[in-house]
Parts: C-alpha cells; sequence; structure tokens
C-alpha cells in the first residue's frame, strides 16, 4: 500500500544486479520471482527460497515495499511448495504476494499476508474489483483497457468506498512500460501447444516474437504481410502521457522487464522517477519526454507504442527481432580489486579494448548497474589513454566493485 499522495513506482528484479540497480535508482518497489512458480521461470535467473532474506534486507534498508510474485497455473503436486514458499516470504517480512490462483490467495490470507491480484485474472469491472476487495488491497488490472475505463474504476472505487482487508482503499495496479504479449492479459498457449511448454507455467518460448508466413494450403499461394512479426507488439511506453495516466487515478505504476539486463532496469527506472517526480513538481514539460525518450531508447526495446490506453482498437506490432536499442553493450573484463581510500577500482581486460572518453558500464549482484566515462586510468600501474586484451587497468571510480564485477563498453548499436 503507498503511504503518501505520489504513485509507486514499482521496478523488476530478476536477479541481484537488476535488485540493487532498482535500489540505486529510486524505485518505490520491486516484484521478483522465486524459482519455477512465477511467470519469468525461464525468461532469467531466478531468485531462491534463501535469498527471500537478503532482499528483504536491501529493500527495507531503502524503505522499499518487496512483492513475490507468485502467479503461475498451480497445480496439486505444487501445494506444499506454494505453502512453503509462502511462509518463507512471510517469515523473512516480504511486503505482499502477487497471486492469480485462489489457492495462493487464499494461502497467504491464511498467514495474514498482503495479496494483489496479478493480471493473469484479468480484471476489467468495478464488480470484480468488489469481489476481490474481499481478499486483495492492489489489483493490477487488464493490460486492454483505456485510461478513460481505468479512470471510471478508480472513481467507482472513492465513490463506494470499495475498500481492501487492510481496511484501505483498494489501489489500482497498472502496466507503464516493457514488453506486451499478443494474449488477452498474458494467457497465451502457444507456447504449449508448440513446445509443450506453457507459457502460463512461466515456460513461455516466444513463438510470438518469430518470423511467420501465411500460406493458403489449398493453392499453395503465399499471402503478402505488411509485417512477418505479426504476432510482435512493439513495447509499452506510457513516458510521454504520463500527466494522463496519474490523472487516471491509479496508485502504482508496474515497469516489465524481470527478464531483461540490470542496466534496462537502472534507465528506465531512473528516467520514470524523473518523469513522475516532474509531474509532481508541476515540470512535466514536452522537452523532457524527448530526453527521457532518448534515455529509453538506448536499452532494449521492440519499438514503442501506447498500448490500449488512449483507445487504439488495434495493437501495434513490431517489425523486427530483437532489439531496437540504439547501444548495446560489449564485454571487457571483469573486477579483481577495490581499493576504498583512493576509490580506484581493478579490472583485468579479457576481450574488447576501452579508452580514455568511453562510456562503460559495470554490473554485479551488490553492485548493480553503474554506468560513467572514463576520464582517466592507469595500465600496469603506468598513466595511459587505452588498455587493451591482457592489461591490468584502474579506474577512478564513483562506486565500489567487488569480485568478478562485470566490465562493458557501451557502444552504438
Amino acid at each position: 500500500m503507498t503511504t503518501n499522495n505520489t504513485i509507486e513506482l514499482m521496478a523488476p528484479a530478476g536477479n541481484f544486479e537488476s535488485l540493487q540497480a532498482a535500489i540505486d535508482n529510486n524505485a518505490d518497489s520491486v516484484y521478483f520471482g522465486v524459482e519455477q512458480l512465477n511467470m519469468r521461470a525461464r525468461a532469467t535467473v531466478n531468485f531462491t527460497m534463501d535469498d527471500l532474506p537478503e532482499i528483504a534486507r536491501r529493500c527495507e534498508a531503502k524503505k522499499i515495499r518487496t512483492y513475490l510474485t507468485l502467479n503461475t497455473i498451480i497445480y496439486d503436486h505444487d501445494l506444499s511448495v506454494v505453502k512453503t514458499l509462502l511462509n518463507k516470504a512471510k517469515e523473512a517480512n516480504i511486503t505482499a504476494v502477487i497471486a492469480s490462483d485462489q489457492a495462493v490467495i487464499a494461502m497467504a490470507r491464511g498467514i495474514g499476508m498482503e495479496v494483489h491480484i496479478s493480471t493473469q485474472l484479468n480484471v476489467t469491472n468495478i464488480e470484480t474489483i468488489k469481489f476481490y476487495s474481499l481478499f486483495a488491497d492492489t489489483m493490477v488490472l487488464s493490460r486492454e483497457l483505456s485510461l478513460r475505463q481505468v479512470k471510471s474504476i478508480t472513481e467507482q472505487i472513492k465513490k463506494e468506498e470499495i475498500k481492501g482487508p487492510s481496511g484501505k482503499l483498494v489501489e489500482i495496479e497498472i502496466f507503464g512500460h516493457g514488453a506486451l504479449c499478443m494474449a488477452v492479459s498474458g494467457k497465451c498457449y502457444l507456447s504449449l501447444h508448440s513446445n509443450n511448454s506453457s507459457a502460463n507455467r512461466g515456460a513461455c518460448k516466444q513463438n510470438c516474437r518469430k518470423k511467420y508466413t501465411v500460406i493458403d494450403q489449398e493453392t499453395g499461394f503465399e499471402i503478402e504481410l505488411d509485417n512477418e512479426y505479426m504476432m510482435s507488439p512493439k513495447d509499452l511506453c506510457t513516458i510521454d502521457f504520463l500527466d494522463q495516466v496519474i490523472d487516471s487515478g491509479i496508485q502504482v505504476l508496474k515497469i516489465e522487464g524481470r527478464g531483461r539486463a540490470p542496466e534496462y532496469v537502472a534507465t528506465v527506472i531512473k528516467t520514470y522517477r524523473e518523469a513522475i517526480d516532474s509531474y509532481y513538481e508541476g515540470k512535466f514539460t514536452k522537452e523532457k519526454v524527448a530526453v527521457w525518450m532518448e534515455a529509453l531508447n538506448t536499452v532494449y526495446n521492440s519499438g514503442f507504442w501506447s498500448g490500449y490506453y488512449l483507445g487504439q482498437e488495434l495493437g501495434e506490432w513490431s517489425d523486427v527481432s530483437g532489439s531496437l536499442a540504439t547501444q548495446k553493450k560489449v564485454y571487457v573484463g571483469k573486477g579483481t580489486h577495490y581499493f576504498p581510500k583512493a576509490a580506484v577500482g581493478q579490472f583485468k581486460i579479457e576481450a574488447y579494448d576501452i579508452k580514455v572518453g568511453d562510456k562503460i558500464l559495470v554490473t554485479g549482484p551488490s553492485t548493480g548497474a553503474q554506468e560513467m566515462i572514463i576520464e582517466e586510468m592507469q595500465v600496469n600501474n603506468t598513466a595511459a589513454q587505452k588498455a587493451t586484451k591482457g592489461d591490468d587497468c584502474t579506474l577512478k571510480l564513483p562506486f565500489r566493485i567487488r569480485m568478478s564485477d562485470k566490465l562493458y563498453k557501451i557502444v552504438e548499436a
């Protein structure tokens, strides 16, 4: 539940690097999966039950809320694992669980854990809100609603004083940025049919992101398509109409991306943080939007569109496989030592040259995703302009590094 009059910015965390990136860039909350029972079970290296106390510790230190996603289809043989996981989450002081299965909802309520209703349940109207208010304090609306429909729901919650188990008005959450699924609120069966790998069990094979042709089976005639990626939507982006999003009365803006890299989390959360703060400061302008869009374009994306929020009848489809990001990272080497008094990090250069003036990225489980421009360096204890494969290189850093942190160079895509 939000505790002030501004909307909550929720960040994805697929691993400790992304978690730290979210924390460092001032997310209000993070959501994450544990092992196999979440919708990104195969998309990234998920956390384990043993990681829950450390996740809670890092976030509590910054007053960031923590949400465990447990929103897959649940079978009988999963129930004991679900029970154990919920108890571990409660014990670790995780804030809430994001759920879609009634068994998970009931178990969480049974141990007094806050429940958020997942988008998988496709909440689209006020009567559904009333029903789930018996169990949950926050609900993620269907991704297919317009902002007008969202606003109608938030207004009716206030008018009818619909409250969750906490006794506070039900809070509404919507997706604000990131990948979209072509299926209604993510309920897709393509992967199950083609690969016996269920998207609704977190094992999507990304069928919709592939290139297709359509052929008449009687004549063999191939139908010409304007876009061969006919099932792959562009990424959602709301930064250019974020004022309208906030005015719709939502309390939580969710950023998609538990399968994406830590620098994606860092850039997107930093950008939306600036945009949200600018709105409340009365400084949200078209000029700033242009700068924010440029920043968002530097990290992984499939092109951008506004989803269904502004009333479009049909989706906008990507015309490429993969990313349209204007920048990419190339691996350079790894961290070997940090000298705290001098604020200097040492790296072993293993793959790619770096030089003074280059933009670099350092990632690690405790470091998160840190970017900077190299202003000076030493190679083998001598001032230098360039470091090449095999060199030991030291850099003045505004952040601490750890052993085996990865060093990348950021280049134009």
